[in-house]
């Protein structure tokens, strides 16, 4: 195996044990999109700054390494919080540290703020519970819990140096190759790029890879993977996280068309119903337009309305409570 294949393993906390990786595919050069001018860098702590930081008091410490320990190992909470095989490092790789790979501090440098997604302001909480209920297909920790806390502890000490309230941040988000899809975005041409760069880790039908029990690779649809309401559903979303961040170890090497295929592909299966779902898929695809206008959701595609279904997969509920709107008039 390359190293600089291990090195990424290492750092999105993959166990190489026993995994069997394509020796053919040479990680080649890194390909990422250059930072924007007048945009600001941040380098975020590492698990050693953490631990030998001298201004942390020692309980801090506990709380952060906590934080950090749930966000790598989120499965621990399997039946809990999570009701899938995700973990919080599935998407946001590095540790929640590196650019181009959601890195996770800046949502303890913008927040409060408003959000499209559910049309209101968001704290810093909301915002972590919102993965839970999404990505995760999970129930969140109850705001104000010692859960939550650990959480947010090391959200914010990943800020550490960062400037707050300033949305200029390099490497944030994942809307580089722009948010309208190709008009002639293949499903086939996706399934190719797939089989070709995705299948040997992620599985031939989307089903995620496991070692001795632990999840290595996650699946990419099926009960198993984020439900309709994730981010990672938008298309262009999809496509801009693959480009920058897969093959794992080969960021950059698929193209713009490869990188929107095998998005629209993946995309193109079904997956736990989103929570917001009103009992009619019609309806909350037009209740939630300004998210959904960007995903799959309620089309027919190969013959099947995707999303219409009553299936929240592991989770023996659909909304969990936590998620609520909110108003100040």
């Amino acid at each position: 195996m390359d190293t600089s294949l291990k090195v990424t393993l290492s750092l999105i906390g993959i166990s190489i044990g026993g995994l069997a990786i394509a020796q053919s595919q040479s990680p080649g050069e890194v390909k990422l999109p250059e930072f924007e001018q007048g945009k600001y860098v941040h380098d975020a702590p590492t698990l050693s700054d953490i631990e030998n930081d001298p201004n942390l008091h020692k309980e801090l410490r506990k709380v952060i390494l906590k934080g950090r320990d749930m966000f790598m190992n989120t499965q621990q909470y399997r039946g809990e919080y999570v009701f899938n095989d995700m973990n919080c490092k599935s998407c946001h790789m590095g540790e929640g540290r590196l650019p181009w790979a959601a890195p996770v501090w800046p949502a303890a440098t913008t927040l409060p703020d408003f959000r499209g997604k559910n049309q209101h302001v968001n704290s810093l909480e909301e915002r972590i519970a919102g993965c839970f209920s999404f990505s995760m297909n999970g129930k969140p920790p109850e705001y104000g819990s010692d859960d939550m806390l650990a959480m947010v502890a090391y959200h914010q000490y990943m800020a550490k140096g960062a400037k707050v309230y300033d949305s200029n941040i390099a490497g944030r988000g994942f809307s580089h190759l722009g948010k309208q899809m190709p008009e002639d975005i293949s499903y086939d041409a996706g399934k190719q790029v797939y089989e070709e760069n995705c299948a040997v880790c992620h599985g031939s039908n989307g089903e995620g890879k496991t070692v001795n029990g632990d999840i290595v690779f996650p699946p990419l649809w099926g009960d198993g993977s984020y439900n309709w309401g994730a981010g990672m559903t938008r298309i262009f979303t999809a496509a801009s996280f693959i480009q920058n961040n897969m093959p794992l170890g080969q960021p950059g090497r698929l193209s713009d068309e490869e990188a929107w295929n095998v998005a629209y592909f993946i995309n193109a299966h079904e997956r736990p119903q989103d929570p917001r779902y009103t009992g009619e898929i019609k309806e909350t695809r037009e209740k939630y337009k300004n998210f959904y206008q960007w995903s799959l959701y309620g089309q027919e595609i190969n013959g099947q309305v995707l999303g219409d279904h009553d299936n929240t997969g592991e989770k023996p509920f659909l909304k969990p409570e936590i998620l609520k709107s909110r108003s100040f008039d």
